[in-house]
């Protein structure tokens, strides 16, 4: 028998993810069902699975070097300092914490407790929201990748929204960050803004449930951000890599921290 990126090639893969993606359940719902075996389809080659992560020494004092920035005096004398700080952070390693950016920690909590009740209602109460119709303002889907046939599907589930207060504070951070990043480039501070670079957002909330067989799949693959910037907010369980000097290294959670991540347009 045939076997192709690790997967019996005697299955009908786009009937397996139809009548997946069909119960509007998600990942999560395969985990309330009980599950124990994962579908083929989530599953991913060998070769793709990152390995064991490192605990030693070196690696934990490299995860410790992951620039964390304090945007506290952005608009005092500090500003040169931190646009400094944020050159060397966007060269060197394209992502950064940041500190005193302004989002009460408040507003982040309450978020995140938010998207956990949204991703564990039951099944029948999400149902409704799945969608995978990008026009619409709020969508629940499993899996973006889901329908390709090229690549495993990732073990997560997402709802794809605006919420009011918390993108409030996102957007002043945006319109921070596009002078310091314009700053950053030896540019005027307004440079990005009348280029329209930073325009629009969205916000992406991804929930990974436990998984019965965490060593055949990914929650999200590695990948580079296609777009000039991210924003993400931890939770504290972690999980999040990032990749330096060729070497994957942890991004352990900060309290109260947001990371910003330099994507492909802005490189």
């Amino acid at each position: 028998m045939e076997i192709v990126d690790n997967v019996f090639s005697d299955y009908d893969r786009a009937k397996e993810v139809k009548e997946f993606d069909e119960t509007k359940a998600g990942v999560k719902g395969l985990v309330d069902s009980g599950v124990v075996k994962i579908p083929r389809f989530f599953i991913h080659p060998p070769e793709k699975l990152p390995g064991p992560l490192s605990n030693n020494i070196a690696s934990d004092h490299i995860s410790q070097l992951v620039p964390v920035i304090d945007l506290k005096g952005f608009g005092s004398e500090q500003r040169s300092e931190i646009v400094n700080e944020i050159r060397a952070a966007a060269e060197t390693w394209g992502t950064f914490k940041m500190v005193n950016h302004g989002v009460p920690s408040a507003t982040m909590a309450e978020l995140l407790e938010g998207i956990r009740q949204f991703h564990e209602q039951p099944k029948e109460v999400k149902m409704k929201w799945y969608s995978r119709d990008t026009s619409l303002l709020v969508r629940y889907i499993s899996n973006g990748s889901l329908f390709h046939a090229s690549r495993p599907a990732h073990w997560r589930d997402t709802l794809a929204q605006a919420i009011t207060e918390f993108m409030k504070c996102m957007v002043k951070l945006k319109d921070i960050l596009s002078e310091l990043l314009s700053e950053a480039l030896g540019l005027s501070s307004d440079y990005l803004e009348r280029l329209d670079c930073l325009s629009s957002e969205s916000m992406v909330c991804n929930y990974y449930p436990i998984c019965p067989e965490p060593e055949l799949t990914l929650g999200a693959p590695k990948h580079s951000d296609p777009y000039i910037l991210t924003i993400l907010l931890q939770d504290h369980i972690g999980g999040l890599q990032v990749l330096h000097q060729n070497q994957w290294v942890d991004v352990p959670p900060v309290d109260g921290a947001l990371i910003a991540n330099i994507g492909d347009f802005m490189q």
